[in-house]
């Protein structure tokens, strides 16, 4: 029975052991996806896009958190998981990863911006609001995993054989907080917005239905980077192992 057990895990285990690159491609798909109805969401609903410090200018914060925080900074985590990184010389990954980090990174600053100048525009208070501490909590954490660049070659060897497990860590929980900020903003929007409108959010109209689809294609999103970056056969090999050498 025990052998039987074992047998069966083994062909369990095989089959959900998915080629790396049809899951970026469904994961990319799936990106692409939540950076499109955000911007529809936004567009079509919400009035729009502008920078006259209306609620057009609001509505930049939910495009360049998502695009940024969510979609970029979960494409640079996975970088390092494509088999192509494993071997060869590991500057142009770095550059990548680095790349695709700091264009995370100055989206969500513009997003900041966004909300920051429409508050102030109307008079209303900055950071009330859970929504407000877990964004502003995630970009400073973001700063700092930025700030200290590990990527780069110049440090000693040992330094940064100690900071990466920690750049690790604190790279998962960013995109973590992410995902919460954006859903939890989601459902702030659409509490203030639909609160007085022609229909109320209890009764889930339309603007309802899709704006919660998106928080959980978010949610998704997020699921599947924190599953390929805990997947052991998608993580890079270290350099004496020998898997490496092969």
């Amino acid at each position: 029975e025990a052998l039987l057990a074992h047998r069966c895990h083994r062909r369990a285990t095989a089959m959900l052991d998915l080629p790396f690159l049809p899951f970026c491609a469904l994961l990319g798909s799936l990106g692409l996806l939540c950076m499109a109805m955000v911007a529809t969401w936004c567009q079509h609903w919400r009035g729009g896009f502008s920078l006259d410090g209306s609620t057009r200018t609001f509505n930049w914060h939910p495009v360049l958190m998502v695009t940024g925080l969510v979609v970029l900074y979960g494409a640079a985590a996975l970088v390092y998981r494509i088999p192509r990184s494993w071997s060869g010389p590991k500057l142009p990954w770095k550059l990548l990863h680095g790349g695709l980090a700091l264009g995370a990174f100055i989206l969500s600053v513009l997003g900041l911006v966004a909300v920051f100048r429409f508050h102030d525009s109307q008079g209303t208070p900055n950071m009330y609001s859970l929504h407000s501490w877990m964004g502003l909590a995630t970009v400073l954490l973001f700063s700092c995993q930025v700030g200290a660049v590990p990527a780069l070659p110049a440090p000693p060897a040992p330094l940064r054989a100690l900071y990466k497990p920690i750049h690790v860590f604190f790279g998962s929980t960013i995109l973590m907080l992410a995902v919460a900020s954006s859903l939890s903003g989601i459902n702030e929007k659409l509490f203030f917005s639909l609160k007085n409108g022609t229909m109320q959010y209890k009764l889930l109209p339309a603007e309802a239905v899709f704006a919660n689809t998106l928080g959980l294609l978010i949610l998704l999103f997020g699921m599947l980077v924190l599953g390929a970056l805990a997947r052991p056969s998608w993580k890079r090999p270290e350099a004496n192992s020998l898997d490496s050498r092969q």
